[in-house]
């Protein structure tokens, strides 16, 4: 019996996924989260062999950034990405975070299923479209700390929380958001937000 994790954070989709995947006679839904601050929390508990984890996801860990945690207090719980978005960009951060499997959320049933089976059976599963597409993706021009900066903007934080939150000053805040809207060739921050949503890197 294959034990799930599942995180995704509309009601409706986690309920349908759950009934969906309870009619395999050999997987068994253990715990259904709905953000990625609970992801860990309930692991620990139930001790799934799979999570199946939604990544774009309310609170202060999306989806990957719950995967790449799960991976270091579980290591044995595999994990397989669900997204509604086919961003090459999202892929790449998936891997980095050591995810076994990725796939669209407009994927067939079957294929969800095939894709749980061969994740837990040890393999990885990744959505082929996507998977040529990233070779061609340009690498994530941001640095990790700006990425936090931007992660904070897209959340309609203004400067001085920012500054609070990272521990910068408002100025050394303002000079990276200088730094980003430059590199991404956006217009302003808000371009940049979308530039670096568009392609996966926040």
């Amino acid at each position: 019996m294959i034990r799930l994790l599942l995180a995704e954070d509309q009601h409706v989709v986690r309920g349908a996924l759950a009934a969906l995947l309870s009619l395999e006679e050999d997987l068994d839904v253990v715990a259904a989260v709905e953000s990625g601050d609970a992801v860990v929390p309930a692991a620990v508990r139930h001790r799934p062999d799979v999570a199946v984890l939604d990544i774009d996801m309310p609170g202060t860990l999306d989806g990957l950034a719950a995967a790449a945690e799960l991976r270091t207090r579980l290591p044995g719980c595999r994990t397989l990405m669900l997204t509604g978005y086919g961003r090459p960009g999202h892929l790449r951060r998936a891997l980095g975070a050591g995810v076994d499997g990725f796939l669209l959320k407009t994927a067939p049933p079957d294929e969800l299923v095939a894709a749980i089976r061969t994740v837990a059976g040890g393999g990885r599963v990744l959505d082929p479209s996507l998977a040529v597409a990233a070779w061609d993706l340009a690498d994530n021009p941001l640095t990790a700390r700006e990425a936090d900066v931007l992660r904070l903007v897209a959340d309609g934080v203004d400067v001085t929380e920012i500054a609070g939150r990272l521990f910068l000053s408002a100025g050394t805040v303002r000079n990276y958001l200088t730094t980003i809207v430059a590199k991404l060739n956006a217009r302003n921050r808000v371009d940049a937000v979308r530039v670096a949503r568009d392609a996966g890197w926040i």
